[in-house]
């Protein structure tokens, strides 16, 4: 069995070129305890510089979300805009194509080859780009199955949102997302205890998993919470407690998930228990309150095939609310669970 204790992301902004050089000098102290070869270290920030010079020339309202994942020794690197898009998809990720404006010029193709995983997906109303950099001859660590983005409110430097994945040895998923009230320190604390009750018995009864994170969140402000558990072959149950949503989605299929009112830590009644099919070739979507509840999924359709990340990426990109902690984590089985 696998525990994740989930990762967060950090903004930049691409407004001018220092945002750029903000953005790789962030992600060169970062992993400078890692170990990483100086080539490793100079593909991650090649990838970076190309994507924020990108953002920076020519889109509009353009960020780097930059996530420094020190249980896998990974960096994770997301551009994302709001448009005009690129017109021709498949000319410009062949490997040199470049706009010759200032960039470095290995253009995306280049970036494809030098990042260890890679996706993209652009329309007229923006584009999302996916970059991961591990250290040479590093294998994969961790379900290439979850992808998730978490932001810190503005102005805050910890989010007060959590969250943590895992699978057991038959395949079957445990999935929590917590949000401390508020934000801050102190909701960071908050979220993270609940963290701490998940990884000691990810599989533990849903009722059981309640209670003990409740006992142990009542030292803190509390937290809203959303369990949920994919067992063989398609079963999802879940309960938890406040603000923090489920959907699962399909190309034909839009199901929400609710659970109880209530704060783990402070106030809730006995464990509501849930149970319902994951649809057909679907993804179970959970997402915080930094995040509108009410989205509409079908513009997510073409992401639904695609690197896990990039779909939760979309969902935060489009619909986070901009004032608040904001967590989206996706869970893609693809075809089923053995």
């Amino acid at each position: 069995m696998e525990v994740i204790r989930g990762w967060s992301h950090r903004s930049f902004q691409i407004t001018d070129p220092s945002c750029v050089g903000e953005a790789r000098r962030f992600c060169a102290k970062a992993v400078q305890h890692w170990g990483w070869a100086d080539a490793d270290a100079g593909r991650l920030a090649l990838i970076v510089t190309e994507l924020g010079t990108n953002l920076q020339r020519h889109a509009k309202g353009g960020a780097l979300w930059i996530a420094i994942k020190e249980q896998l020794r990974e960096v994770e690197v997301l551009a994302l805009d709001n448009g005009p898009g690129i017109a021709d998809v498949t000319r410009a990720l062949q490997d040199g194509v470049s706009t010759g404006s200032g960039s470095p010029g290995t253009g995306l193709g280049g970036i494809r080859r030098l990042a260890d995983d890679f996706d993209l997906y652009s329309a007229a109303n923006g584009t999302l780009c996916l970059a991961r950099v591990r250290a040479s001859g590093q294998a994969t660590v961790g379900c290439p199955a979850v992808g998730a983005v978490s932001l810190c409110a503005p102005g805050e430097i910890v989010c007060g949102d959590a969250w943590a994945f895992a699978q057991g040895d038959a395949g079957e998923v445990a999935l929590l997302v917590a949000d401390g009230l508020g934000h801050g320190v102190h909701a960071a604390e908050a979220a993270q205890a609940a963290v701490d009750v998940f990884a000691q018995a990810p599989f533990a009864s849903l009722e059981a998993s309640m209670h003990e994170t409740h006992a142990a969140l009542q030292t803190t402000r509390g937290a809203a919470l959303f369990l949920l558990r994919l067992e063989a072959p398609t079963q999802v149950r879940h309960t938890g407690a406040g603000n923090v949503l489920g959907r699962l989605l399909s190309g034909v299929a839009d199901r929400t998930l609710l659970t109880q009112h209530g704060t783990a830590g402070v106030q809730v009644r006995r464990p509501e228990i849930s149970c319902t099919e994951l649809p057909a070739h679907g993804v179970a979507v959970l997402y915080s309150d930094g995040v509108i509840s009410r989205w509409k999924s079908d513009e997510l359709h073409p992401l639904l095939s695609r690197d896990p990340a990039l779909l939760a990426a979309a969902i935060c990109w489009r619909h986070g609310r901009g004032r608040d902690d904001a967590t989206v984590v996706v869970f893609k089985p693809g075809d089923g669970l053995d």
